[in-house]
Parts: structure tokens; sequence; C-alpha cells
């Protein structure tokens, strides 16, 4: 399939691991929001691990998208070719100096300005060219004398890989930012490497960037990390201190926080979705006076007629909607059924999302429901048109262990659906409310603790028993979604956002007059 090209763009979005490739969650919102603002034009740059972890597009592109290009970080041929460098000592210097920074945690125009002349050297022939960085004697005496000073773990061979791979896509990230079309300004919807590519872009070009934050990407790779098998610790049982991360975890949780930083220090507004997170993302060094909180927002008419399409009854369905993947906890949701199941027989789980993301994780999941002697009750469904399914079910469930504000809740109460979730992210606020007006709508559901299947099953079971608590979480849901969380106060909120970005590219009045046009 072909990709479609242009030469400009109004936006550009940097996409990590989500929309086109990544179903649900992220990939609906940058749908949605592609689609709520046709009279701009959009470049989407996906950035991805490598080719085999992802299948086809899972969305088909909205017209005003006019450009997408894919790009994997993880290409191990790069470098490949060897050949023996000196390097620049002075250079590598300065990269100590800055990495000593880094690790004070200081932010002076010192730190700014040696950034600055880092990522604008990064090209073949500079001073940090890749393969300066692989090849060359100042950066392997750079290496090792950072191993010296600074390594907890034993193994020089681990640290110097690790050193390697963890920084082999900065040079990836370089060459897209050097051919990627011109835009008038750029839309990340993370840090991490996307969010660095948005650095190096407002860097080279001092367009607008625009940062949309949904969960603290720093704090779910920090999540994934302590979850990973592939880190190295190589401490002997006598060296092990439970209190202290192994080594190589500390180390790629640092390096993914200072690229979050630095993506902080670039973008123009920095937007979170509840203000837990807007108070993460200042703790870990956004500039407080760019911060914003800008909550999702559903289709409110679509959803309505997807209330509509409900019969009478209570479907005996809890439904977990969402990718089987160890962050969805998608096993404690597992156990959760073992509960319900005991109360309710006839009661059933389904699983509605993809399992090609982990594909152990879902064998591990199949393999406890078969463990639990839930074989009857429990169907995984695979990727499902929400519509559709929503009308059948009973309760959503939510058994994360960490979410921003969730879609997949505000969808469900707009088409009458109360939930049960854990307490994470902002679905407290969702379920029971924010303040004295928020929480006069009622509760939506129940809020439990995180990995309590039991607690999580009970309180389904008990939503699911009593007819007169549903409808009252039902109608609560209803009355939140409609006056806090509708698709058009997103759309006002970002409208006005792209407006004062685009402001001095001089296409916000012309895309004001396109917009009376639809």
């Amino acid at each position: 399939m072909s990709l479609p090209r242009a030469d400009s763009a109004d936006i550009c979005l940097l996409l990590e691991g989500t929309f086109p490739y990544v179903s649900g969650g992220v990939s609906s919102w940058v749908n949605q929001i592609i689609r709520g603002f046709p009279e701009y034009t959009f470049a989407c740059c996906f950035v991805g691990s490598r080719p085999e972890d992802y299948g086809e597009m899972k969305y088909e592109l909205p017209d005003n998208v006019v450009h997408l290009e894919v790009h994997y970080l993880h290409n191990f041929q790069r470098g490949a070719q060897k050949r023996s460098l000196k390097g620049n000592r002075k250079a590598y210097a300065d990269l100590r100096r800055f990495h000593d920074m880094v690790k004070e945690g200081v932010q002076t125009r010192e730190r700014s300005q040696l950034f600055s002349r880092i990522v604008t050297h990064l090209g073949e022939g500079e001073d940090y060219s890749e393969e300066s960085f692989l090849h060359s004697r100042a950066s392997w005496d750079y290496i090792a004398e950072a191993y010296r000073n600074f390594s907890r773990d034993p193994s020089f061979v681990d640290y110097f890989w690790t050193i390697r791979i963890m920084h082999s896509p900065i040079w990836v990230l370089n060459d897209i930012a050097d051919n990627l079309i011109p835009a008038k300004m750029y839309h990340t919807i993370s840090t991490g490497y996307a969010g660095f590519l948005g650095a190096m872009l407002k860097r080279r070009t001092n367009k607008p960037l625009l940062l949309s934050e949904h969960g603290i990407y720093t704090k779910e790779r920090k999540i994934d990390l302590f979850q990973s098998e592939w880190i190295s610790d190589n401490r002997g049982l006598v060296e092990k201190n439970n209190s202290e991360m192994a080594y190589f975890r500390e180390k790629w949780v640092n390096f993914f926080t200072e690229l979050g930083r630095e993506c902080y220090q670039a973008s123009d507004r920095i937007v979170a979705l509840y203000e837990r997170n807007r108070e993460r993302q200042m703790e870990d060094g956004a500039p407080p006076d760019r911060t914003l909180n800008i909550p999702n927002g559903i289709d409110l008419p679509r959803m309505q007629k997807v209330r509509a399409a409900r019969g009478e009854a209570i479907p005996p369905v809890a439904c977990l909607i969402g990718r089987v993947v160890p962050i969805k906890d998608v096993k404690t949701f597992l156990r959760a059924m073992r509960t319900l199941v005991n109360v309710i027989p006839e009661a059933e789980g389904w699983i509605a999302g993809p399992e090609d993301e982990d594909k152990d994780y879902a064998k591990e999941c199949r393999g406890l429901v078969a463990s639990l002697g839930l074989e009857k009750n429990v169907k995984f469904l695979g990727f499902q048109k929400i519509d559709e399914l929503l009308p059948k079910v009973g309760v959503i469930v939510l058994s994360s262990i960490s979410e921003a504000l969730p879609l997949v809740l505000l969808e469900g109460f707009a088409a009458g659906v109360p939930a049960v979730s854990t307490d994470v992210g902002s679905c407290r606020q969702l379920i029971e409310g924010l303040d004295e007006d928020d929480r006069a709508y009622g509760k939506a559901g129940e809020v439990v603790g995180i990995a309590d299947p039991e607690a999580l099953g009970n309180a389904v079971a008990q939503l699911l028993k009593d007819k007169d608590a549903w409808f009252q979480a039902q109608q609560a849901g209803i009355r939140r979604v409609e006056n806090l969380y509708t698709q058009e106060m997103m759309f006002g909120a970002y409208r006005d956002l792209y407006r004062s970005l685009l402001d001095d590219s001089g296409i916000a009045a012309s895309a004001s007059n396109k917009e009376g046009r639809h």
C-alpha cells in the first residue's frame, strides 16, 4: 500500500507506537482530532520499534492526512560498517559536562546551549555522528570512564552494549528530522522518542511545538521496565538490595526521564488530561506556565444512538475493552471473573482488544482462563466496533495498573454502561466526580484498589445484581459525560491552541475561513 506524500502540511503529528498501526486508546483520540479539524492538513510521522511489531494499518486515513511516513528505531544494520576513528575529545568533554548537569538536575542556560550544540552535530561527519559514537576512540574512552565512575553493575560488556542500544535511536531521529517535510507546527502525542524528535525539530526550525500527554510516558515506561525480563541484573545474591533498583533498569528510567525533560523544555504548550497528570509533568520538569488541562471528549450524538440500541434488560456481561498487555492487568480481570461467576454463574467476561502486541502475555491469559475453569464464561473477542459492542454490555471493567483519562469509560457512560475500575489515573474522577458540582451527578459505578480481583469481581456482581443501583449509576454516567466531557468542548480548547500557535505562521485566518465551509 502506497503512503500519501506531500511537500508540506499545516500540522505534523509525531506518533510513537500509536495511530495508525495500533488500535484503541490514544490512536482513537488521534483519529478523532484529525477528523475534528478538516480545515487543517496533517502530516503523520509514525515512529515504531521494529517492523515485525506492527501489522497493517488499523485506521483508514482521513482525507486531510496528506502525508504519512513510517520509521523504525531499532535497525541493527545501522552503524555496521567498522572504521576506526580518533574522535573529537573536546566534543566528548562537552558531552561529559552535559551529562554531569543532567545528573545534578540543573536546568541552566549552559545546559540548554550544550544540548543545542549536541543535537545539531549528530549528522554524518559531525563530532557526535553515529560513526563517531560507535567507533571512535574518544567515545570509547568516555564510555569506559563513565563505567568506572558511576556503574554499580559488575559487567562492563553489559554496560557498554546498554549504552549503545539505548542511544542508537537518537541517530534515527536525527535522520527523520533532517528529511521530514516542512510543517507550520509540530504536535507530539507523547514525550519519549517522539517527544525528543519534537525537541530536535523545535531547535532546528523554531516552529511551534505542542505536546499532548495522555498517560505520563516516563511513568508508563517505568512500569514496563520493572516488568521487563530482558534487562540484566548481574548482582549476586549477597549484593542485591530489594530497596535499590537494578542498575540497568535505573539507567533506562533516567534516560526516558531526560528525553521527557528535553521535550518539556522545548514545547510551547503542554497539555495534560487532568490535574494530577499536570502536576506530575511539572514534577518531571515541565515549565508550569506552559501547562494546561484539556480532558478527552466524546462524540455525544453518535453514542446516544448506541444507547438507544440497548434493550431493557441488564446484560450479565462484564467487558474489558483494551489491549491484552500487562499494563491493562488482564489477569486481574480474569481472576475477578472467577469471583463474579461464583456469585452470578451465567455472567460472561468479554475481552475486546487486540492480542498481538504481547503474544506471550496473551497466551498466559488464555492459559489462566483454563486454570480458573472459565472457558464457558470468558471470551476473547479481539478488536471490536464499539458501537456494536456496548449495547450488549452490562458493566465496563478497567483492571489497569496505569491509565490517564480513558475514552472507553466516557464512551461507555454516554452509551448507558456503568463502570467498575481500579483507582488509577482519573478513573475515580470520572466515576465519582471531581468537585462538589461534579459529585452531585452521582456515582457512575465503583472504584477498587489495584490488583485486587476479589474486590473487583464483587463490585461488578453487586452492580449487576442490584437493578436500582445499576440504573442510578447509568444515569450518573450519562449526566456527567453530557455536561463535562463532550467532543465539542475538547475541540474548542484545541482549536484555540492551534490558532494561537499557528498565528505567527499566517494560516490561522485562512483556516478560519475554511472552517465556515465545513
